[in-house]
């Protein structure tokens, strides 16, 4: 009987005992509003994105604190990137990043790499058309091209950024087809719908979400998709169009394709359950009607990776990127 009493008072002892030093532990969340970073200009793809992100979480109350969208778009992003990387250690802080996370290092010789910050979520993978006025002429893909080559460069194409993914397309398009262009750089890919609608431009390599707009309403044409694949999305978004009934550029006689990565990073430092709480988040945005529709609207690829998976696809891509820009001359001396 002493032993049983014995064992049955040390195991009541440890039990209170463990009750008493170890409870149980709430999950990591921000303690504070979180700065989410747009690396970009106001009304271009990235800043449509991060305050959709922002509606979502709020309309959804699927965080506690506050997401409080920043636009720091100087310096084709430097100013974005930089920031992020000199918050060390901040979990309150998010970037949304595209493809200048790559180009930007690459053009300018900033001290920066993705490398320096940590990698959350792809989220999607961002689509570019070539768009026209629908005043032109040129109904077709191969008829601006063919067009864009007798004007012997004449020809004005826009895009956000120098150096960056719009311009790469471009330089792209002139070495598959032998055409050139002026490229003229705007600061967001909201100003390059505005200029194409009006007219100062002849065409225009925006994201489907930047033009869907204008598109809808019947002032831009769709002439192809930068993608080996055709979108999927067959309702219609014009009277007469969907996203899947515009061809890739390559069935138009434009070989040439890219997608942009639309991710999560945070700052370097920061600890992989703080880490874990933004994957998880994001895949409840993701799994919410607006961002099914907004993916839709916007005839986004839905690719979605987190870890070793991101980071292999990160280092791919840099490499990609590299190559890409040493080929236009684009990389810093």
């Amino acid at each position: 009987m002493k032993m049983k009493l014995k064992g049955a008072l040390i195991s009541t002892a440890l039990a209170l005992g463990v009750a008493g030093v170890s409870p149980a532990f709430a999950a990591w969340e921000p303690t504070k509003p979180v700065e989410f970073i747009i690396p970009a200009g106001p009304g271009g793809g990235a800043d449509q994105m991060a305050r959709m992100i922002q509606g979502i979480i709020t309309k959804n109350n699927l965080m506690k604190q506050a997401v409080i969208p920043v636009n720091k778009g100087a310096g084709a992003g430097a100013e974005g990137f930089l920031a992020m990387k000199e918050a060390k250690g901040d979990p309150n802080k998010i970037v949304i990043t595209l493809s200048n996370l790559f180009t930007t290092p690459l053009a300018t010789g900033i001290p920066f790499s993705w490398q320096d910050i940590t990698p959350v979520a792809m989220l999607a993978l961002d689509q570019f058309v070539l768009w026209d006025n629908v005043e032109k002429p040129y109904k077709t893909a191969k008829e601006y091209i063919d067009a864009a080559k007798a004007a012997g460069g004449k020809f004005k194409m826009g895009g956000t950024g120098s150096k960056s993914e719009d311009q790469i397309i471009t330089v792209a398009i002139e070495k598959a087809t032998g055409a050139k262009f002026t490229y003229i750089p705007f600061k967001g890919g909201g100003d390059v719908a505005v200029q194409l609608v009006g007219n100062h431009i002849d065409s225009s390599v925006n994201n489907p979400i930047e033009a869907v707009a204008q598109w809808r309403a019947n002032k831009l044409r769709a002439l192809c998709v930068f993608d080996d694949t055709r979108m999927p999305y067959k309702e219609k978004v014009t009277d007469t169009q969907s996203w899947y009934d515009v061809p890739t550029c390559k069935e138009a006689g434009v070989p040439t394709d890219y997608v942009m990565l639309r991710g999560i990073f945070m700052a370097p430092g920061v600890t992989q359950e703080q880490v874990d709480f933004y994957v998880d988040l994001f895949k409840k945005v993701r799994a919410t009607p607006e961002w099914k529709k907004f993916m839709a609207d916007g005839a986004f690829n839905q690719t979605f990776m987190t870890g070793k998976e991101f980071r292999n696809w990160l280092t791919l891509n840099e490499a990609l990127h590299k190559q890409l820009m040493g080929e236009a001359g684009f990389l810093a001396k």
